[in-house]
């Protein structure tokens, strides 16, 4: 039977608990060349969700917004700033939110590594010393309820160490979207611990780590299947018994490889918007590319304007 907690985390409930907190942010946007860029930020400031700083190339700027038409309130919500390339409109995004003038980052059409660079920097960046993990929300038209993958983007094939990072990062945002105590499953291909499998091993690590209060305010289990992970019928059929199995907030992949396949399936074949992001820096750090929705890149950032600060 599935819960009240279940029910009432969805996408919708995420933008209601935006549009009620006090203050809006504002999202800087490095090189907004492009048309859907403006189109998501439209949707956004529609909802009274976000500011934002536009910043590039002032016509081809200019050229991307042509067919957006900002009314006077969204205007007054909009900042612009001029560059000349996309290292330096990375740059300027960057101290945008180091200043204090933006909550969160995005990338636009500039490349990630160039962004990465920009954040990394080591006297003008947003350091913060811990590892950088991407968490990946979905919302589907056959669930009720929001899902996260981490990392299907970032950390190739993380240690133990790193997962548990990985870990608490994608814990803390997710508390601050209202998830009270997340529930995390950490997915491997079999449910039992297997000297040959690596990634049963390490899940069985981070679930005894959890309960000796080594990784707080969360609950963890592991290994799962992703069935017994996400789908209550599936985890009494195997008669796994546990406060996450077939209720998993945030599921634990143990490799790149393995999240990006999640992830495109879920996408392709499960029909999902998706949101994602960068954790572990300063500011939350919103990755789209030019191919996702506006819908997705509206996903995207209201899941970084929860987790901003």
């Amino acid at each position: 039977m599935m819960t009240e907690r279940w029910k009432d985390m969805n996408l919708e409930s995420l933008v209601k608990a935006i549009q009620k907190q006090p203050e809006q942010k504002t999202i800087a946007i490095a090189h907004a060349t492009d048309p859907s860029l403006f189109e998501a930020a439209k949707k956004a400031m529609e909802k009274k969700l976000a500011s934002f700083i536009f910043i590039g190339p002032k016509e081809e700027m200019d050229k991307a917004k042509k067919n957006v038409y900002f009314n006077e309130y969204e205007m007054e919500q909009i900042e612009w700033a001029y560059t000349q390339d996309s290292l330096s409109s990375a740059n300027k995004a960057v101290q945008c939110v180091k200043n204090g003038k933006a909550h969160a980052l995005m990338k636009g059409m500039v490349s990630t590594s160039v962004i990465l660079k920009a954040v990394l920097n080591k006297e003008n960046g947003l350091r913060t010393g811990n590892i950088l993990s991407h968490l990946a929300g979905f919302s589907m038209p056959a669930s009720s309820k929001l899902l996260f993958v981490t990392d299907a983007a970032m950390n190739i094939s993380p240690d133990l160490k790193e997962k548990a990072q990985i870990i608490e990062n994608a814990v803390q945002s997710l508390r601050k979207m209202g998830f009270n105590r997340p529930k995390v499953a950490v997915i491997a291909a079999v449910e039992t611990v297997n000297p040959a499998m690596q990634a049963t091993i390490d899940a069985a690590a981070l679930t005894q780590m959890n309960r000796r209060n080594q990784i707080l305010e969360c609950d963890i289990d592991g290994p799962l299947g992703f069935d017994n992970a996400v789908s209550e019928e599936a985890a009494t059929q195997k008669g796994i018994t546990s406060s996450v199995a077939g209720k998993a907030d945030i599921l634990m992949v143990p490799t790149i490889e393995v999240g990006n396949v999640l992830y495109k399936s879920l996408t392709h074949f499960g029909q999902a918007i998706v949101g994602g992001m960068i954790l572990g820096a300063k500011a939350p750090i919103i990755l789209t590319s030019r191919s996702d929705s506006a819908d997705s890149k509206l996903f995207s950032m209201a899941m970084a304007l929860s987790a901003a600060k």
